[in-house]
């Protein structure tokens, strides 16, 4: 876990240095892998959707400004870019123009984020990905099975009934595929 952790914080340093060379396809993978923590930290000081999202996208502007500035030997990525979120947020509340339900200005320095890490976004991202390929490389019969066994909760008897076989077989069917499920998994660790 430490090393996927590791890995996709390099690869979002990576990116945001990318960004800072000029490369504009870096911010679309900056944005999909942050924007959900980022906008969850505005959300969560201005109290307030519309808000946020303003916030959140002057924190995009900021970093397309100064995603040159980033250096990974003294913050970790997505430590950097909380810092933006927290100070654009906090900015908007300053402004005076904050609807009611914000949280106060002094607090606000001070508030939790209790939202996943964009890395264990990132890697669960990657492991779902990963689960998706190697279902995909299943046998039909299997495939199929797995899906509406796991994905739809269905019964094996069901499944059995459907298929028109024994259950006996249905079960064959899919301990054979989770099988190779697993050693596909492993395979790609």
């Amino acid at each position: 876990m430490a090393d996927t952790n590791a890995v996709a914080r390099a690869e979002l340093s990576a990116a945001i240095l990318r960004l800072g060379e000029g490369d504009q396809a870096a911010l679309d993978q900056i944005y999909r892998s942050t924007s959900a923590k980022l906008f969850g930290i505005c959300l969560r000081i201005l109290n307030d959707p519309k808000e946020a999202e303003d916030a959140l996208q002057d924190v995009y502007v900021s970093l397309w400004k100064r995603a040159d500035r980033f250096d990974p030997e003294r913050a970790s990525p997505i430590s950097w870019l909380a810092t933006f979120a927290r100070n654009r947020a906090i900015d908007r509340l300053r402004t005076g123009k904050v609807r009611r339900g914000a949280v106060p200005v002094d607090e606000a320095m001070e508030l939790a984020d209790d939202a996943p890490l964009a890395e264990a976004m990132l890697i669960d991202g990657e492991r779902s990905e990963r689960i998706h390929h190697c279902i995909e490389a299943l046998q039909g019969n299997q495939r199929e099975n797995i899906r509406t066994a796991f994905f739809e909760g269905r019964t094996y008897a069901e499944l059995a009934e459907r298929a028109d076989v024994p259950l006996g077989t249905m079960k064959s069917w899919i301990r054979r595929g989770l099988q190779n499920l697993r050693a596909c998994l492993e395979g790609a660790s």
